[in-house]
């Protein structure tokens, strides 16, 4: 059974995670938070396929930059939209721990977009009224789906991707993950030496 401990160490790793997608989200308010939304800080939700320990701290991080929203807070998208973070983060996690092929890793951007897409897609025309079509809200549920899902497409292929490509190739990020990445499973041994 692989175990994964969170050591303080990782818990740091976690909140530096989660202040920084807050603080890039807050930052860069003006495309984060509208209808057509390109959340920057959505590329760091790359991080969770190398470190699990990250998962957390994004969606403390996406709490924190929902409860300062420019649009005024709303329930609807402190709660769903970080679960959204949350749900992408945690498909991220099982996804790294699969073989680092580039199928994984598409498949891992593709996690942050169909999460964000479908459930904030929703709080955008729910709780925020953001509705394309008036008297119509399964028609602007849908150009939400749509518009939400093209943003986050394009900052986990344009930028997370190739991150995701880049990064393991350089030696400082190399040490990191061996330092805060997921623990290889303890191998037991028999009597005899042999494994099982």
């Amino acid at each position: 059974m692989n175990t994964y401990r969170f050591t303080v160490k990782k818990l740091a790793l976690g909140a530096i995670v989660g202040a920084a997608y807050a603080a890039l989200t807050l930052l860069l308010a003006p495309i984060s938070f509208p209808a057509v939304q390109f959340r920057i800080s959505e590329v760091l939700c790359i991080l969770p396929y190398f470190f699990p320990c990250t998962a957390p701290g994004l969606f403390i991080g996406c709490i924190i930059a929902n409860l300062l929203s420019p649009l005024g807070v709303s329930i609807f998208d402190v709660v769903f939209g970080s679960l959204a973070t949350l749900g992408a983060a945690w498909m991220t996690v099982l996804i790294g721990k699969k073989e680092h092929t580039l199928g994984n890793q598409i498949l891992a951007c593709l996690m942050p977009v169909l999460f964000n897409a479908f459930i904030v897609g929703a709080v955008l025309t729910w709780a925020y009224k953001e509705r394309f079509v008036p008297d119509n809200a399964w028609l602007s549920y849908l150009l939400n789906i749509l518009s939400v899902g093209f943003g986050e497409l394009v900052v986990l292929f344009v930028l997370g991707l190739p991150l995701m490509r880049w990064l393991p190739k350089q030696p400082f990020f190399q040490k990191q993950i061996e330092e805060f990445g997921e623990e290889k499973p303890l191998v037991r041994t028999t009597e005899k030496g042999e494994s099982s």
